[in-house]
Formats: structure tokens, C-alpha cells, sequence
């Protein structure tokens, strides 16, 4: 294992170093180390066992995901707004249904066919981030779009590996067990999402002060693998366990922290999956197989340009934006290898089908660069041959569909009770299951002999409503006097009675949760119980501990949900509304930091003209601390300035230059910069001979400082500036080796 490990980690390296130098993906690099060092290249006298390069793999499929889990946060989920996710349902739908139809009329089965149509719907978040970084277009509307389509397809990958497992292991699809697979999942993630943001945090606040960089790592990577054993536990994989605690500490104020400290060991682990796909690459397979390697290359590019910039354009965005999405996203990766590995773990693929999705994601992560460099071309010659009519369409799409807004105040109430009703509905059902599987069994077993066993049963139903109560309080009283229920009570008529018995609904749900715990402990069913369930259940809500409880852990709950956001908005460009309300007039906000030496510095901005050179407008300079919102004309620029401004691609790269540009005689001898220690020795009749340190001027006219003076092989070092300089001691000064050098002839 050790020789295997040796191996995989030089070869990367190498291959890692090779694919730099020609501005190549590294992930690229990765795939042909394990292509040449596999045993399909070079037989197996370099690996000992395969199996044990697979074990490698599968851990670096954990730390990847859990990266992805700490870049992805639901609040983010919840901020990129309707665009990604109407894009992403665009892209998913289109490329799975031309995956499956491509497999289909390629000859191959049914279950080969859902699992390519699966790995093609996935751009990759690597190759993304890289190419755009690459071609300095991180800053364009279109890859913020591109980056929160990403995310929510991160989130689908997830959901999809669980239901293909699902239907890998039942061979058939059945809807309604799909959707119970899918129900299970997302109570799964709610509960531990919520349990995870109630407790980690404040642990991670009470021992602040102990977690160390070591003690941080090894916990993080901990709570990875410990969630990774809940979820195989629970019957699902292990990836998607890596994924959720990923997104748990996403949401704590140490997120950064973790993920910097976790990302060698991302990397490293990344670097072994994908160096382990390689090696499972076998040439001559792709040698049989190029006819179905092209046609699904061409499948993926064209069918992500059309798909992504549908969407997109759906969505609202201006006809440029949704084809330079479009042409972004034109590539498979990470994810494309995570499901062909769980289709071949799972035995459900034929061994051709892997090295071939390989292939076509070698082939579009190399090419994507300049497929997206066509983007810009593509859209001039599409708009220059549309007609007025279908242009004018589109702008007006555009415009109404970013349009502001009011919702009515049902639709706000609704919104907020069933986003309450399905959470603490699935945290009852947790703690039910919890309760019941685990604490009132060996609850029975211990009191069995010493207590009766209706005493036993009351004991149960106290326990069971004490750790309930503070969720059934929630559900059925919360948002019961929010502003829009008032609003719609003073309305008066129909709209009272409908929110009557909207909150009638919620004490019922709360009614059946107690029946069924009470119809579990005592083993029986009668009309009387719901008459018991009602009296708990009014009974809570009118108990004011049981207020009191549940405010105290929702407040503890959103403090620290909130905790990051809170501490990130004061670093914050803009608001996320008024970035969003620019969209329709493709305008989009951008901010950079003004460097050092950029000829803006010191110049105000009445006398930069930025808007008559570059079209963008400056709505912000946050300097430190200080936010300065829409500055006048008298406002000076300085060094370390954020500037925050409004634009079209076009003026933010214009703006980008001309705070880039750098002056001549801005462009200083780096031997002039450089502060050096100069020793020189005063002749007898040299001016500064008798004279005080302060009397010489030398650190106003020159810029130097004294460190020292050696007279008569006596140092006096950091002398008083009333120290007397005379003929033959020897001066040790600090300074610019230029300036230093003038002030001496000038003194001689």
C-alpha cells in the first residue's frame, strides 16, 4: 500500500508540474500520471494492488466533497435566487434526456443509459473556477451566474448519487419509492443541518481558545468521518455524509479557518481520486470505443450552450449573459467520476462506460478556455442576425421578469408557516424515532423492576413531551401574530376564516405528533386519546416555560446560523437586492482594490473622469472600517481603497486598467527602493565634520537614519541626535542606496 501511495504522489507531482508549465488543468495532469502509471500502460509491476489505489480513490472522494460542502452553505443555496435554480432544472432536464437518448441509440441498456445521462448534466465547479481565473473574467455577471448554477447543481449530484443508488440496487424505477427515497433524504439533511447549527458553533465558541490549528484540523476531519459513519448508517453513502458536514460548518464563523487548513489535504486526496481514475483508463478501450467518445463530446458542448443559455435566459438574463453562461459550462468532471465509479461499485455499468466519460471530460476541460473565448463572438453574430422583433421580445422578457415585485401578505404567510411546518415537523419525526428506538426501551428495561408499568408509560409520555414541547409550540403558534396575519385579520370577512383555519391546521399536526406518541406508550387506539392529545397540546401553548424554552433555542439557533453573516457584512460590496436589481439593464457590480503604485492614488475623483474614460460608476469606497456611498467628486483615492463600482463588462474592464496602470515615474530602480545599510567615512574637511546629527540634515534632506558612529574604534550605536560627527569617524547609516550616495557627494 505504501509503494502504491509512492507511486500515485510522484507521478502527480510530476505530471502536476508538466501541466502547469503549459498552462494546462492540473485535474488534467492527475488523469494521465494514473493513465501511464496504471497497469493497462505499465502492467502492474508499479502497482501492487489495484484494490488498495481504489481505497486511496474513495477517500479522496470524501475530502472533495466535504470541500464542496464548506464552499457551498444552504444560506448561499437560498441566496443565489431563482436564476441558478431555473437554469440548473433546465440543464439537468435537457442533458439527462440527451444522455439517456444518446446511450439508447448507441445500443445500450437501460441502466448504462440513465447513469450517462446522469454524469452529463454536471459542469465542473474545478475547471470553472480555474478557466475563469485563468482568462480574468471573475469579475463578469456571467460568472457569478455560472458560480450559483454550480452550487445548486453540487446540491443535485448529491441528491441524484442517493436515487441512483436506489434504483441500481431495485434495477426498475418506481415513483413512488423515488419519492420516498428523496423524502428520506431531505428530513436526513434537515435534521442534521439543524442539529449541527444548534450545537457546533457553540461548541466551537466555547473552545475557541484551545483550538489551535492542529486541534481545529484533526476535529474538522473528525466530524467529516463521523458523519460519513451517520450517514452509511442510515443507508446512505458516504459521500453525501462528507457533503452535509461540509455545509454544516460552512455555516460557522471558522468556516474560512477550515477550509483554508483543510485544503492540503483536499488537495492531496483530490489529487489520489483523480490519479486512481486514470489508472482504472484503459487505451485500448478508448481506441474501440471513439466513435461514442465523439458523439458524446459533441453531445456535452452543444447540448450544455443550448441548455445553460436557455436557462439562463429564462431565468431573466439579458441574451449576452445566458450564451457566455452557456459557453462556460460546456464541460464534465469531479462529479461525471463520481457516478461512473458508483455505477461500477455498484456493478451496474459496463466496464467500457467509465474510461469513455473520462475521455470526454479530458477532451472538454481542454477545450473549454477557448470554447468560452468564442462566447463574445458567437453572441455578436447571433444578435446581428435576429430580427428587431425577436430582440425586442427577449429585452422585454428580461425587464419583466427581473421586475420588482410586492408579495401579497397570504403568500408571505404561507411561505413562512410551511417552511416552519415541514422543519419542525421533520425534527418531531426525529425525535419520535430517536425516542422510541432508543431511550424508552432501555428506559423499560431499567425501571422494569422496580416501577409498575403505567407508571413506567407516564414517565415515557413526560420525557417524550418535555423534549417535544418546545417544537410543537413552534409549530403551532409561530407567525400567528406576524405583521401579515394582522394584516389579513383586520381585513376582516373570508380572509379571518381562511387564517383560522390555517392555524387550526397547525394545532392538528401538533394533535396528531401526541396521539401518536401517546398510542406508542400505552399500545392502544381510542377517541379518548385525540381528546388527551388536544388538552397537551393547548396546554403547551398556553404554558409560558415552555415559551420561554422555545424562544431560548431558536434564539440560540439563528445567533448562530447568523454568526458568519453578520461578521462578513461589513466586508460586503453591495447588498445582495441591488446587485440583483441591475440584472435587467445588464449592469452588475464589481470591486477591486487600488494597488500601491496605481496612478489613481492621490488624485480625486473629479479629476480622474472615470465615467467619461470608462463608462462605470463609482457607488462606493470602503477604506478600512469606513464605507463612503456614492463619493463626490472631492473624494481622493488612496492606496488599499476598495472600490466598489456599477458596470457593464465592458466599462468594469476599462476601470480595471486604468486603476492597474502604472506611471513611469511610478516605475522606480528596484535599487533605489531598497532600504540598505551604507557606511562611509568624513573626511576632515567634509561639511558635516563637527556637526550634531540633528545640525546635518541628514534625515530630511536624504532619508536616512543614523544606526551608528565609529570613532576611534569606538561604536556608538543608535546615537543622540546631539552627538557630534567629526573627521575620520566612520558613519552607519539606513537608508535608499541613491539617496544616501547623493547626500555624501554633496556634503564632501
Amino acid at each position: 500500500m505504501l509503494q502504491d501511495l509512492c507511486v500515485i504522489m510522484l507521478t502527480a507531482g510530476v505530471t502536476s508540474l508538466l501541466f502547469k508549465l503549459f498552462k494546462q488543468p492540473v485535474v488534467l495532469g492527475y488523469i494521465v500520471a494514473g493513465l501511464f502509471a496504471g497497469p493497462y500502460v505499465c502492467g502492474e509491476s508499479w502497482i501492487s494492488n489495484i484494490s488498495s489505489v481504489d481505497t486511496w480513490g474513495q477517500i479522496g472522494v470524501l475530502f472533495l466533497l466535504f470541500a464542496l460542502g464548506l464552499e457551498f452553505s444552504f444560506k448561499k443555496l437560498l441566496q443565489v435566487g431563482s436564476t441558478a435554480i431555473i437554469a440548473t432544472a433546465t440543464i439537468v432536464i435537457g442533458m439527462m434526456s440527451l444522455g439517456f437518448t444518446a446511450g439508447r441509440l448507441l445500443g445500450w441498456d437501460e441502466m448504462n443509459s440513465i447513469f450517462l445521462g446522469a454524469m452529463l448534466c454536471m459542469s465542473s465547479t474545478t475547471i470553472v473556477f480555474k478557466a475563469l481565473e485563468d482568462l480574468g473574467l471573475s469579475n463578469r455577471n456571467f460568472a457569478k451566474i455560472c458560480f450559483s448554477i454550480l452550487i445548486v447543481e453540487d446540491l443535485f449530484a448529491v441528491l441524484l448519487m442517493v436515487l441512483l443508488s436506489s434504483i441500481a440496487v431495485k434495477q426498475s424505477f418506481e415513483g413512488a419509492e423515488m419519492l420516498g427515497q428523496l423524502a428520506k433524504l431531505v428530513a436526513y439533511i434537515v435534521i442534521w443541518f439543524v442539529v449541527g447549527i444548534a450545537v457546533i458553533p457553540s461548541f466551537l465558541k466555547k473552545f475557541k481558545k484551545h483550538l489551535n490549528d492542529e486541534t481545529m484540523t484533526i476535529l474538522s476531519v473528525g466530524m467529516c468521518l463521523g458523519m460519513v459513519m451517520l450517514a452509511v448508517s442510515a443507508g446512505f453513502s458516504s459521500a453525501l455524509g462528507a457533503f452535509v458536514m461540509g455545509s454544516v460548518l460552512a455555516e460557522t464563523v471558522e468556516a474560512e479557518r477550515i477550509e483554508k487548513l483543510v485544503k492540503p489535504i483536499k488537495d492531496m486526496f483530490g489529487a489520489i481520486f483523480f490519479v486512481s481514475v486514470g489508472m482504472m483508463i484503459n487505451p485500448q478501450t478508448l481506441a474501440q470505443h471513439w466513435l461514442p467518445i465523439t458523439i458524446i463530446t459533441v453531445i456535452v458542448i452543444v447540448g450544455q450552450i443550448v441548455f445553460a443559455s436557455l436557462g439562463t435566459l429564462l431565468s431573466g438574463q439579458s441574451l449576452k449573459v445566458s450564451m457566455q453562461t452557456g459557453f462556460t459550462l460546456v464541460q464534465i468532471g469531479e462529479f461525471a467520476f463520481i457516478i461512473a465509479s458508483l455505477g461500477q461499485s455498484l456493478k451496474v455499468t459496463e466496464s467500457y462506460l467509465y474510461p469513455i466519460v473520462v475521455a470526454v471530460s479530458v477532451i472538454t476541460t481542454f477545450l473549454t478556455p477557448y470554447i468560452i473565448k468564442m462566447s463574445t463572438p458567437a453572441y455578436e453574430f447571433v444578435d446581428s442576425h435576429m430580427s428587431n422583433g425577436v430582440r425586442l421580445f427577449i429585452e422585454n422578457y428580461s425587464k419583466n421578469r427581473n421586475s420588482v415585485s410586492m408579495e401579497g401578505n397570504w403568500k408571505k404567510l404561507l411561505k413562512k408557516v410551511s417552511q416552519t411546518l415541514v422543519i419542525y415537523s421533520i425534527i418531531l419525526m426525529f425525535v419520535n424515532v430517536t425516542f422510541f428506538k432508543f431511550i424508552f426501551p432501555l428506559m423499560t428495561d431499567t425501571l422494569s423492576e422496580i416501577a409498575p408499568e403505567w407508571a413506567i408509560q407516564l414517565i415515557g409520555l413526560g420525557l417524550l413531551l418535555t423534549f417535544s414541547s418546545p417544537f410543537i409550540y413552534i409549530i403551532a403558534t409561530k407567525h400567528r401574530k406576524s405583521q401579515e396575519a394582522r394584516s389579513i385579520w383586520s381585513n376582516g370577512g373570508f380572509d379571518k376564516g381562511w387564517l383560522v383555519g390555517l392555524n387550526l391546521t397547525r394545532i392538528i399536526v401538533c394533535v396528531a405528533f401526541v396521539s401518536y406518541g401517546i398510542t406508542k406508550i400505552f399500545d392502544f387506539t381510542s377517541a379518548f386519546i385525540v381528546g388527551i392529545a388536544v388538552l397537551l397540546v393547548l396546554s403547551i401553548m398556553l404554558s409560558r416555560r415552555v415559551k420561554k424554552r422555545s424562544s431560548q433555542l431558536e434564539d440560540e439557533f439563528n445567533r448562530n446560523l447568523s454568526a458568519r453573516e453578520v461578521l462578513m457584512k461589513g466586508n460586503s460590496a453591495m447588498h445582495q437586492d441591488f446587485m440583483e436589481s441591475l440584472q435587467p439593464y445588464d449592469l452588475h457590480i464589481a470591486d477591486f482594490t487600488v494597488p500601491a503604485k496605481s496612478d489613481m492614488c492621490g488624485k480625486k475623483l473629479k479629476s480622474l473622469g472615470i465615467r467619461n474614460n470608462t463608462g462605470a460608476s463609482i457607488v462606493r469606497i470602503i477604506r478600512g472600517g469606513m464605507k463612503i456611498n456614492i463619493p463626490g467628486g472631492n473624494e481622493s483615492i488612496y492606496p488599499g481603497d476598495r472600490i466598489v463600482a456599477a458596470g457593464s463588462d465592458e466599462q468594469i474592464d476599462k476601470l480595471q486598467k486604468m486603476m492597474d496602470s502604472v506611471s513611469q515615474e511610478h516605475k522606480d530602480d528596484e535599487g533605489s527602493t531598497v532600504v540598505t545599510l551604507e557606511k562611509f567615512t568624513l573626511r576632515e574637511d567634509c561639511k558635516l565634520a563637527g556637526k550634531t546629527i540633528a545640525q546635518s540634515a541628514i534625515r530630511e534632506e536624504a532619508n536616512c537614519l543614523v544606526l551608528g558612529i565609529e570613532h576611534e574604534a569606538r561604536y556608538i550605536m543608535n546615537p543622540d541626535s546631539s552627538v557630534e560627527m567629526k573627521g575620520g569617524d566612520t558613519i552607519i547609516v539606513a537608508g535608499e542606496k541613491k539617496a544616501i550616495r547623493l547626500f555624501v557627494k554633496s556634503m564632501a
